[in-house]
């Protein structure tokens, strides 16, 4: 065997042995009808749709109506009778996936929303009570929404985000969407060699409204103006991240070695009224209904996952955690209960423990 054809065959080697990694995004206020894929057609989603074509579909995943439930429920493998404390904020003593996968040797990165530490004003009991970034088990992160609801910012247009501790500056004329998926990219990039953990709570498409780089007016408007027209550009610009960072994975060489998971934490804005076809349907963020909490998501892993393969299993938000542990040999801590199952079954085209729908 020649030198080359042995290098060669080693990286393989490394390759299939090494620890997968995983790659969590979430949507925000994101619901099962704005996929066009899942029968939308009030916008396009050729991304997303994409994905499921590579990949595997779940058509019965659901997340709580609000974001904070289901960010808790996501990130402890707990529901919310266990742990929630207030909107907005998470008890500082919470352990999170983050925590386990630096546990089990991963590197660790989140890049998006927060909305972790303190929501509500004064005299609130709970003003001031939740998890900072710092707390919350990366090693890594950007985020917006890091601190007191009133000096939270923009997360579009002129954002206001935290990079490791510090306030960025000189963003002014950024978008913030654009700043999160980079430094994730970056991220992967710089950590290729090595297991990582990279969880993406995106910022789109929660309101405000906003212009995007993707709209006529993006050089002239107002980048702060509140206004539902421009949620179709926000889910285009969605889509298109999702299509930067996938492109990302693959040509950094990463792509069978990768889960990439694509969920989101609730139901469209009420504000907003979408289309599958005949059937109009109003947005049901905040509401338990199917509006309200039935979510779309995907899973693909190159040469592993069936590629077009629907999946109808039910699928709570608190299956993430035991998902990731079954992908990556990491273990939970000692007396912390866990109320999920693992669907990673589902991923690789297997029966799993599935619930009934």
């Amino acid at each position: 065997m020649t030198r080359r054809a042995f290098l060669a065959a080693a990286a393989s080697l490394s390759a299939q042995t090494r620890r997968p990694n995983v790659l969590l995004i979430m949507a925000d206020d994101f619901g099962y009808e704005c996929m066009s894929g899942n029968g939308g057609t009030s916008y396009k989603t050729p991304v997303l749709d994409e994905m499921a074509r590579t990949g595997v579909r779940f058509t019965h995943a659901f997340a709580q109506p609000l974001c904070t439930p289901t960010r808790l429920q996501l990130m402890t493998g707990q529901h919310n009778f266990r742990n929630y404390k207030s909107f907005g904020a998470m008890d500082p003593n919470e352990k999170t996936f983050g925590h386990m996968m630096q546990r089990a040797g991963y590197k660790t990165c989140i890049a998006g929303k927060w909305q972790l530490f303190s929501y509500d004003a004064k005299p609130s009991k709970y003003r001031g009570t939740g998890k900072r970034p710092e707390q919350g088990g990366f090693d890594e992160f950007m985020l917006w929404h890091d601190a007191y609801s009133e000096d939270k910012g923009s997360r579009y247009g002129k954002p206001v985000i935290n990079k490791n501790g510090k306030m960025m500056t000189g963003i002014a004329d950024k978008y913030g969407p654009d700043l999160f998926s980079d430094y994730l990219i970056d991220f992967m990039s710089r950590n290729k060699n090595n297991p990582f953990f990279a969880y993406y709570p995106m910022a789109l498409t929660h309101g405000p409204f906003n212009t995007t780089p993707l709209s006529d007016d993006w050089a002239t408007a107002d980048r702060l103006k509140d206004d539902p027209k421009y949620f179709k550009d926000m889910v285009a610009y969605l889509d298109r991240d999702m299509g930067k960072v996938l492109k990302a994975v693959d040509t950094l060489g990463l792509a069978e070695n990768t889960v990439v998971i694509f969920y989101a934490d609730n139901g469209t804005p009420p504000e907003i009224t979408s289309k599958m076809g005949a059937r109009v349907i109003p947005g049901g963020k905040r509401l338990t209904t199917e509006a309200g909490m039935h979510v779309p998501m995907m899973a693909r892993w190159r040469g592993k996952s069936p590629a077009g393969k629907v999946c109808d299993d039910l699928i709570d938000s608190t299956d993430f955690l035991p998902t990731i542990m079954d992908i990556t040999g990491a273990k939970w801590f000692d007396g912390l209960p866990l109320d999920g199952r693992s669907f990673f079954p589902q991923i690789k085209g297997e029966v799993g423990c599935s619930r009934r729908v």
